[in-house]
Formats: C-alpha cells, structure tokens, sequence
C-alpha cells in the first residue's frame, strides 16, 4: 500500500464532512499497512470546536489499541494539520504524520515562523515529536479542491 492509497482514505473520510455541512477534512490511522480508525471533522455535530478529523481518528487509535502513544503508527490527514492537532499528535508519539494540501490560513505553519536564533545553531522550530516524520503534498491538488468547492459552495 503507498502513502496515494490511504490518502485516498482520508479523502473519502473528508468527503463524508463535506456531505454532512462540515469543513472537508479527513484523517485515517495506519499500523503495519492497515487501517485502524478513521475520522473526519465533527465540529458542527457535536458542537465541539475540537472535533478535528485528527482529534477523532487519534481517540479511536487508541481505544483500538488500548494505548496513548502510536510509536509506529502512521497519520494521513487531507489538509495541514492546525496547532492542536499536532500538539495531540506530538502526545501521541506517532511515527509518521502524512498530509495532503496546505492550510495557509489554519495550518501550524502560520502559527509556527522560524526562529533566527534557533536557525543560527542548526534547530528548525515544529510542534511534532522529534521522533515524527512529516511528509507533506501527497495528493496535495485533490485535497485542495474539496476544500475550495466546500468554500465555494457556502458563498
């Protein structure tokens, strides 16, 4: 399975927000190549501004494994993950954190500028584990269009 298959995963889950009158944001969680918990955002739903596709797919990893830490899981989320996301993600230890388009407005990103003191000495501020690998622009184009009928549509 390659990191298009299950982002094409997440993208189904982010069409079910769409469908629902959500942001269309989805997110699935990988072990050993195979899916154990999907999410997309529930905000409106539940009434719940951390109802994140993320927040969502993180809970149900770990109720299915009956842990809190994901060390050789994999996250593929369709759009840039914001700062709380990443912050549960940092928690959660998990190995990969995959994502498709960027979020300019939202995305960590914004909120994370570089540091020049901390460039000086070689060290790049981001808000994932250490350990975590982030992969960025898988299906970044599909991703970004959901995004940008979603928004179209409510105008």
């Amino acid at each position: 399975m390659t990191d298009e298959y299950f982002m094409l995963q997440a993208l189904k889950e982010a069409k079910k927000a769409y469908d629902e009158g959500e942001v269309p944001v989805g997110a699935i969680i990988t072990m050993n190549g195979r899916i154990i918990s999907r999410g997309h955002n529930q905000v409106e739903r539940l009434n719940d501004p951390t109802a994140h596709a993320e927040i969502i797919a993180l809970t149900s990893a770990f109720n299915f494994l009956g842990s809190k830490y994901l060390p050789e899981a994999t996250i593929y989320i369709t759009i840039e993950p914001c700062l709380m996301c990443t912050g549960a993600l940092y928690w959660s230890k998990i190995q990969k954190a995959a994502y498709g388009a960027p979020d300019v407005k939202n995305g960590y990103k914004k909120y994370v500028e570089p540091c020049p003191s901390l460039e000086e000495i070689g060290i790049a501020p981001r808000p994932f584990h250490p350990k975590t690998i982030v992969v960025e622009g898988i299906l970044a184009d599909e991703c970004a269009t959901l995004m940008k009928e979603f928004f179209k549509a409510r105008r």
